[in-house]
């Protein structure tokens, strides 16, 4: 899970296009909190600020825009879920070849090693880092370069893409830009990722129209523009400067399935994905999840509860409207200190579990002797579930019922949110009465994720009538994933958590799984390099045998980030 955001301006005279991208980074803080980046273009050459911290710190809150003249560029903000904490995997990635290609993605690829094998082998494409982005902008320009020309068109870049619906498999929001041609950005053909694109007036030049991707539309509406549509599943869109965009539908939708958890959780409430509202979802959520309540305690269980208490602050609509339909009072007791990033997407566990008591601390008079429901948005590790638990029995808290908007997180996610391996996931082989007695509740409520009082139909209650959505990736809560996962991919994740790569590197012939459909060539050495060995497993953390430094600079593109003025960091 990352923010992408991408901007052409009308105007080609124009070298501000740094500032909006600058802006949409805070709009789209929450999608990545490791690094962010802006590539702009200008005269055909491309300028880049990116570094490990948030928008504010790699921007040094604005002043390093003055060394990013363009009409237009990229933005990124990352999450990491593969590679390494690393400077040299902050996002715009670029290639010199062909033409000049600037990229930032939004997702998960689940067929690395087979990628990352062709490159080296049949592509001869060098990769820099162990990021998968950078393996899809490097299919992406093989499929470019073997056009053989020295100018491509728009239908060019079309056909460039279909290298990467054909061998890429995963989910997948991009925007990119080609030096001194155009903005592209396409979606995966499952939409399991969010993209859409914007439109507003120029304000420098009569007539000229600006267009703005992000992967969320509240980005767009703060920034001013409108006629806002959602990229569809398999669809891309050229922005060539000074013509209107060119949409082509370059793979048929293989389903219209975008990932649940954007609602539950990621997305900021004043979103719309896919034509569903993410704060009417959440409302949607509360009502059927005091539906599920009810049924579980009885309406004297429910009458013995004296109020609900939100997990500020993805949680907090739901538990509004959970308080309303079992009407009881609705308190905001757990206070939330905003000088605190979110825990959840932390690097690890030791700093989401030390972070909770920064993030949270209770009011103890509205705890105090009380019977009460919290209401979280999801319970994964247990690690902060439990915490929130034991601060409320601090306060004095009499009986503590926690509620989850969404189902029991049962198996990976693997479409680019790293919540954990099946063991440490708390629901993971445990009862209900278990998770309660391991975050120390007197009872566990989940909702459910069919039927009518379930997730899936809170989402599709919250629809509009344009939506085409009729269902949702959720393999997270079911081990259904929408895209199939190549045999092997679940052992590789571990491997990689567990900073092991070695025999994992048995994946690097594993098939592009076109429709799911994945399969196995066995090989006896790694991607890039000889055979793996049994010292690998604990030796080598990362690709092709190589121990990276912890913080190397990305020598892909010069960094104009890295020569800004110390005293101005």
């Amino acid at each position: 899970m990352c923010g992408v955001a991408a901007l052409l301006l009308g105007d080609t005279k124009a070298t501000t296009a740094a500032v909006d991208l600058h802006e949409s980074l805070y709009m789209l803080q929450h999608r990545g909190q490791e690094a962010a980046g802006i590539t702009v273009c200008q005269g055909g050459r491309f300028f880049l600020v990116k570094q490990l911290g948030m928008a504010a710190k790699v921007f040094a809150e604005g002043r390093r825009l003055q060394q990013l003249p363009g009409y237009m560029g990229l933005g990124h903000l990352r999450y990491p879920t593969m590679g390494t904490t690393s400077a040299s995997e902050a996002q715009p990635f670029y290639v010199n070849s062909p033409f000049g290609i600037a990229m930032s993605v939004n997702g998960n690829l689940v067929n690395t090693e087979y990628l990352r094998k062709f490159l080296d082998e049949e592509a001869h494409r060098h990769v820099n880092s162990d990021s998968d982005s950078e393996l899809l902008l490097n299919v992406f320009a093989h499929g470019l370069q073997k056009l053989g020309k020295n100018r491509v068109n728009s239908d060019d870049i079309f056909t460039a893409l279909g290298d990467v619906y054909s061998m890429c498999q995963g989910a997948f929001a991009c925007t990119a830009m080609i030096a001194g041609f155009g903005i592209l950005c396409f979606r995966d053909a499952n939409g399991i990722r969010p993209l859409c694109m914007g439109s507003r007036p120029s304000a420098s030049l009569a007539g000229a129209t600006d267009y703005f991707i992000a992967s969320e539309s509240v980005a767009l509406k703060q920034l001013g523009f409108g006629n806002i549509r959602d990229i569809a599943p398999g669809e891309a869109v050229f922005l060539e400067k000074g013509k209107a965009p060119r949409f082509r539908q370059i793979v048929e939708r293989r389903t219209y399935t975008p990932d649940i958890f954007e609602f539950v959780y990621f997305s900021r409430p004043e979103t719309v994905i896919d034509g569903i509202s993410v704060y009417r979802s959440r409302q949607k959520m509360g009502e059927k999840l005091a539906n599920k309540i009810r049924r579980v305690l009885g309406d004297k269980g429910v009458d013995e509860i004296d109020a609900v208490i939100p997990v500020p602050e993805t949680s907090n609509v739901a538990a509004a409207a959970l308080a309303e339909k079992l009407r009881k009072p609705y308190v905001t007791a757990l206070i939330k200190n905003r000088y605190v990033h979110r825990t959840f997407i932390l690097p690890n566990q030791a700093l989401r579990q030390k972070s909770v008591r920064r993030k949270l601390s209770p009011i103890d008079s509205e705890f105090m002797g009380k019977n009460l429901i919290i209401v979280d948005d999801s319970l994964v590790r247990g690690t902060t579930s439990r915490e929130i638990v034991q601060m409320a029995r601090e306060a004095g808290a009499t009986r503590v019922i926690f509620v989850s908007c969404s189902p029991e997180c049962t198996h990976p996610h693997i479409y680019g949110i790293d919540l954990a391996d099946p063991a440490d996931l708390v629901a993971h082989g445990r009862t209900r009465q278990e998770i309660a007695e391991y975050i120390h509740a007197d009872d566990v409520i989940f909702e459910d994720l069919d039927g009518p009082d379930g997730l899936k139909a809170a989402c599709l209650e919250a629809a509009d009538s344009t939506s085409e959505v009729k269902d949702f990736e959720v393999g997270v809560f079911c081990g259904k994933y929408v895209t199939g996962v190549p045999e092997g991919y679940f052992e590789h994740l571990s491997d990689l958590r567990n900073g092991r790569r070695g025999k994992a590197a048995t994946l690097a012939n594993m098939s592009a799984g076109l429709n799911g459909d994945a399969s196995v060539i066995t090989s006896s050495g790694t991607a890039n390099g000889p055979p793996a060995s049994d010292e690998d497993d604990d030796a080598c953390p990362y690709a092709n045998g190589i121990k990276t430094p912890e913080h190397r600079e990305d020598i892909s593109l010069y960094n104009i980030g890295s020569e800004f003025p110390a005293h101005e960091k």
